[in-house]
């Protein structure tokens, strides 16, 4: 059933993609990239893929661009390769705070992005719990949203009780995502009232709308940068009484001295998933959990490729 069914990835993110070949039981295919001394990337598609319906595991995380580039060369390789049909499996989709023009003469660098992966000839895109809903629609192509939602839901129902928890959100923006999470948990809710006062985590907490008193606070939210303003919220959640602070974020960014500011601040656990990949330095903190995404890509992937719903994935 799946003999033309081929893998492969670039450099973004390896190990996700050996895990999720594995739950797959369809190995990578082989592939040569690799940069010239000019800086220019080169990519060379070593197995057959006449016909094939191949699935590009790349995430265009850092460094951005150099991972963005790839992923678009290898989709014209496999164009040129006559692959039957190109699915762009992106689990962190770069550039996808750029989502509206809210200053002047801004740029929409989502939509520019989603332009450059379809004009380079993908059919479809698999991604993960995308900054921005309307994202969806910046493509021409078929988009596949995968939310991680599920994933956390499984591991924090083993370790916590629901009568104790309340689900957090960094703010109203991100209300919905957190509303999910707390409704699958069976607990309350609250919304972190923060206004915004220049570039990335230059914000002023103003207030803890909902109940966090005496409960372990779950701060959700899909993207961990700096971690500014989940180390501001975490401080104004224990002063006002919450038990424990925990915090939960689909793609770990952590740029910066995000994990040393983790390690000073009240949060006791960051949870994570790996979308992207951790250096070995990050992965030495102990107060950060990475959360596998890789079966839930595996079935995705070999549901789409014999055309059959993937709507398990959101139950």
């Amino acid at each position: 059933m799946y003999s033309k069914l081929k893998l492969i990835t670039g450099n973004a993110n390896k190990p996700l993609a050996e895990e999720v070949a594995k739950y797959a039981g369809v190995p990578l295919g082989d592939i040569e990239l690799f940069k010239f001394s000019n800086d220019e990337a080169f990519v060379k598609i070593n197995d057959n893929v006449r016909g094939s319906d191949v699935f590009i595991i790349q995430p265009t995380c850092y460094p951005v661009n150099d991972n963005l580039m790839d992923l678009l060369i290898i989709i014209d390789a496999l164009r040129r390769a006559s692959a039957q049909r190109i699915n762009c499996v992106i689990p962190y989709y770069g550039y996808a705070r750029s989502d509206k023009k809210d200053q002047p003469r801004v740029p929409i660098t989502a939509k520019l992005v989603a332009d450059l992966i379809t004009v380079a000839g993908a059919d479809r895109v698999i991604t993960v719990d995308l900054h921005a809903d309307q994202i969806q629609g910046f493509f021409n192509i078929p988009v596949d949203h995968l939310y991680s939602i599920p994933i956390f839901e499984r591991y924090f129902k083993n370790i916590l009780r629901s009568d104790e928890l309340v689900v957090v959100s960094p703010d109203s923006g991100g209300a919905n995502r957190a509303r999910s999470l707390a409704k699958r948990l069976n607990c309350g809710l609250a919304i972190g009232d923060k206004r915004r006062s220049g570039n990335n985590d230059q914000t002023e907490l103003l207030n803890i709308i909902g109940e966090v008193k005496d409960k372990v606070a779950i701060l959700f939210d899909d993207i961990i940068d700096t971690g500014g303003s989940l180390i501001k919220i975490s401080k104004v959640l224990a002063e006002q009484g919450a038990k424990k602070v925990f915090a939960a974020c689909v793609h770990g960014v952590l740029s910066g001295k995000a994990v040393e500011n983790i390690e000073d601040s009240p949060i006791e656990k960051l949870f994570i998933t790996n979308t992207i990949p951790l250096s070995a330095e990050k992965m030495k903190s102990k107060k950060i959990v990475q959360l596998s995404i890789a079966e839930m890509l595996a079935v995705a992937i070999k549901k789409i490729h014999i055309e059959e719903s993937i709507s398990i994935l959101f139950r």
